[in-house]
């Protein structure tokens, strides 16, 4: 019977054999089962698929926020930006990017990952490079929208195909390192700032014009390596032997039934799957934590610079809260696989994350030591949660089509926040900022809120189809494969 909710198999388990008409890749025969060794399959598979999906995200979140490490070395002064225009830039990024990430998730199915993902990856690295160029509010603003434009499908794109590789027991220790990337990113982008920062008037050109320079020349470099190293999805691939992609793909339909990697994705389709109400507050869990992400990734340079810090200074001191937070995300994914649960695992750092911008809001500002730890509190607690959050919501989902219409759901939505967050910190707030401060607040809340309520919305499924065991009795084997997450057999992580 398909059991979604078994235990992982042990190093030697024997896999029984699945047959499928829907995909092209056979089951295991259970005569080979026995040459298979489970961890070994997992490592090739770690090392093929994360790295490069961690290395292009990395790439992807550095070159999206550099405009606040640009801020600190003359963007603002050079561009004659005034009023809200630097905030407009921020905003006008988030236009292109939600409109387009459903549709990139379906071009990616179509194109395959290492064709997509790369392609864009070598677009919005150029994109980055032409920021440098600008020499006015609109050149900005028109950089700033085709970024939005090339990057939209890497945050969505990785998940999707993260989610194709892994096991929901297995996926969160991965999707935590692909997304706390991101926090790599900002401490990298801090570090090498501070470095790029020194070359200020080097063939005169002031620092921020050489942070996009130069930071979106070595993503085109990297992007035309990682169109030769990003892995496809595990019915396309060639370093896996047919042995072991008969393993992988048995192993995958014990958890979430068949991929239906071949299926269409009509609109009639896409609008049943965003009209659960399941995928609807997926979306709000998302939303509520990307106004305090976002609002720390732009603007945490200013603020620590409003410290009482040189601009080099500023750059150095943003690194050590991304490293801490890496530390976290990573520490609480490997709790929450090792657990088998997902809620508390968010519900805590969404906590922390609330008392460090409360901290923010009530401080002191002579107190620049109590502002900086609460820095800690705030980045840690919001940006440790994401991975959480989008891994509960991505692998709960099954088959191809409802992940990459779901995922692209909850980026589209979640990324509305971006938007806000832009403008949270106005230049007429500091130093206190307590209007950025309290939404901040505000919409850790709504994330709390929305991961409540999924808990619940999961466990009321639960129950009902434990209630109700009949209710696939008039379906066949094959259709309630078919059906992925909405599979009567089926039962949610919580």
């Amino acid at each position: 019977m398909f059991s979604p909710l078994r235990r992982s198999a042990s190093s030697t388990e024997k896999v029984p054999a699945r047959s499928s008409s829907v995909d092209e890749v056979e089951s295991l025969p259970p005569g080979d089962a026995a040459q298979i060794t489970e961890w070994k399959v997992l490592a090739k598979i770690d090392y093929r698929v994360v790295p490069m999906l961690c290395l292009m995200y990395l790439l992807s979140f550095l070159d999206r926020v550099n405009i606040g490490n640009a801020a600190l070395f003359g963007l603002k002064e050079d561009l004659h930006l005034v009023g809200n225009e630097y905030n407009n830039a921020l905003v006008i990024f988030f236009i292109p990017y939600i409109v387009f990430e459903v549709p990139s998730n379906t071009l990616m199915k179509r194109f395959k990952p290492h064709v997509w993902l790369s392609g864009c990856m070598f677009l919005f690295g150029l994109t980055t490079c032409m920021q440098g160029l600008t020499q006015n509010y609109a050149g900005i603003l028109a950089a700033r929208f085709f970024l939005g434009v090339f990057e939209n499908g890497m945050l969505p794109g990785g998940l999707y195909l993260l989610a194709m590789w892994y096991r929901r027991e297995d996926a969160l220790k991965r999707m935590a390192l692909f997304y706390g990337s991101a926090t790599l990113g900002g401490a990298f982008g801090g570090l090498l700032a501070s470095a790029i920062g020194k070359m200020d008037g080097m063939r005169g050109f002031r620092g921020w014009r050489w942070v996009f320079i130069l930071e979106g020349a070595l993503t085109c470099v990297l992007s035309i390596l990682l169109f030769f190293l990003i892995s496809d999805f595990p019915e396309e691939v060639t370093w896996l032997t047919p042995e072991e992609k008969a393993f992988v793909k048995t192993r995958l339909e014990e958890d979430a039934g068949v991929s239906q990697r071949h299926e269409k994705i009509t609109l009639r389709y896409a609008l049943s799957v965003i009209s659960d109400y399941k995928v609807i507050i997926g979306g709000f869990m998302y939303f509520g934590l990307n106004v305090p992400a976002y609002g720390y990734a732009y603007f945490s340079p200013t603020i620590i610079q409003q410290l009482g810090h040189s601009s080099i200074q500023s750059q150095l001191l943003s690194v050590p809260p991304w490293a801490c937070t890496w530390v976290l995300a990573v520490s609480l994914a490997y709790f929450s696989d090792r657990i088998r649960h997902r809620f508390l695992f968010a519900l805590v750092p969404l906590l922390i994350a609330i008392a460090g911008f409360v901290t923010l809001l009530r401080r002191d500002l002579q107190n620049t030591k109590v502002g900086y730890a609460a820095l800690f509190l705030a980045v840690a607690g919001t940006v440790g949660a994401l991975p959480v959050v989008l891994c509960w919501f991505t692998t709960n989902l099954a088959g191809h089509r409802r992940r990459a219409i779901a995922i692209g759901w909850q980026t589209t939505f979640g990324n509305i926040g971006g938007i806000i967050a832009a403008y949270a910190f106005l230049a007429k707030d500091a130093p206190r900022y307590t209007t950025g401060y309290a939404l901040c607040i505000a919409f850790l809340c709504i994330a709390i809120t929305s991961c409540t309520l999924y808990l619940l919305a999961c466990i009321a499924e639960n129950r009902k189809r434990d209630k109700h065991p009949s209710l696939g009795d008039s379906l066949s084997a094959e259709e309630k494969q078919l059906m992925g997450d909405l599979n009567p057999e089926y039962r949610y992580f919580l």
